[in-house]
């Protein structure tokens, strides 16, 4: 039962999407300051000073985006990319008539690269830099800043760029929304609301992690119905769907807020267990199993007792890999319902040989 998946591969593609995204865009920035160069007629200090910030500005996007000085892409590489940008633009700016400058839109560049990629509190930092960056070009202007009209025109200059920063932000969380309740829905089932397959992967991939780095006790509960075929054939599928939708209520019921149940499909479950060793879980398992079997299912009129065979795998005991615990968890349950249905039973307790405590469906085991 293959099933491991790295739960942060998923945000990684996300980030190195971002990344070549922000490396192109300042590489654009670049090449445009190159062809202003080229273009404006300028004095020879402002094109030296510009020619020396492009270099340096150049070493950096090469340094953050093909050195790979640092494994990993991350959000705060992006803001402190975006931060570089506008001390950048503000080099250029000075040097090519301040805030008068015919360059002064971008800025628009880092604003709305951090408001796609970062978020609202990162992308009001940096609104607030550029501000500050006002207040720096401000001071390069010939006429002191005492009227009224001239007081406001920074302020009219920075307004737009704020507007601009507001209104991408709030795009960006609309479809980072969007984004999440696609995801979501492709890592739950349709049915129970409980985590599929996909989901169960990249949580238990996070878990067992951390359980092997802070040596951790970790369980897992394989859980099957032992009559949703009977309940099918007699009642259909919607008293199956009832059926199925029992064993979850009954069994989130008897489960903490940290552990993680999920729906394989079928009449299959897996409950994740974190900070759970096999004594703790063969508890929850029996408190789940006898909380099916006393609750009857009501259907058209009739109660049905349903009944689950649950089969219990544990981290350290049973394996120091996932896909081994899962395995073992799978093997336990098929012993469990091979041996009467509705019992527990655990691998870690001598997996080739159990002794049943009652035939009515106590914990078996050593």
């Amino acid at each position: 039962m293959k099933i491991h998946e790295d739960f942060s591969s998923v945000e990684q593609e996300e980030l190195k999407g971002i990344g070549r995204t922000v490396a192109e865009i300042e590489w654009l920035l670049l090449v445009w300051i190159l062809l202003f160069q080229v273009a404006e007629q300028g004095s020879d200090l402002s094109h030296s000073a510009i020619g020396m910030a492009l270099l340096p500005y150049g070493a950096f996007i090469l340094a953050f985006h093909y050195v790979n000085f640092n494994t990993g892409e991350s959000r705060w590489k992006v803001a402190i990319e975006t931060w570089v940008m506008v001390a950048f633009i503000t080099i250029v700016l000075w040097f090519t008539g301040g805030l008068q400058s015919p360059l002064l839109n971008l800025y628009l560049l880092p604003v709305v690269t951090s408001a796609l990629a970062l978020g609202k509190l990162e992308t009001l930092l940096g609104v607030g830099l550029i501000a500050a960056c006002f207040l720096i070009l401000g001071q390069g202007d010939v006429e002191p800043v005492i009227s009224v009209s001239n007081a406001t025109q920074p302020l009219a200059q920075l307004l737009p760029m704020a507007l601009v920063a507001y209104i991408a932000t709030m795009f960006s969380a609309d479809i980072r929304y969007g984004l999440n309740k696609a995801k979501m829905r492709s890592e739950t089932d349709g049915l129970t609301g409980l985590y599929n397959l996909r989901g169960f992967s990249i949580i238990m991939a996070r878990d067992f992690g951390q359980a092997v780095r802070h040596a951790r006790p970790l369980s897992v509960l394989m859980i099957d119905a032992d009559n949703l075929k009977a309940v099918n054939d007699e009642h259909g599928h919607e008293g199956g769907n009832d059926l199925l939708c029992m064993i979850t209520a009954r069994m989130k019921a008897q489960l903490r807020t940290t552990d993680v149940p999920s729906r394989f499909g079928g009449d299959e479950f897996f409950v994740l267990l974190p900070d759970t060793g096999a004594k703790g879980a063969r508890d929850v398992a029996e408190r789940i199993r006898m909380s099916i079997a006393e609750t009857p299912l009501d259907l058209g009129g009739k109660d049905v007792f349903v009944t689950v065979s649950i089969g219990i795998a544990s981290f350290p005991e049973d394996g120091a890999d996932i896909d081994v615990i899962l395995e073992r968890a799978d093997q336990a349950m098929y012993r469990a319902k091979n041996s009467g249905r509705n019992r527990t039973i655990s691998h870690v307790y001598a997996p080739d040989s159990y002794e049943e405590e009652s035939p009515s469906g106590a914990f078996a085991g050593g």
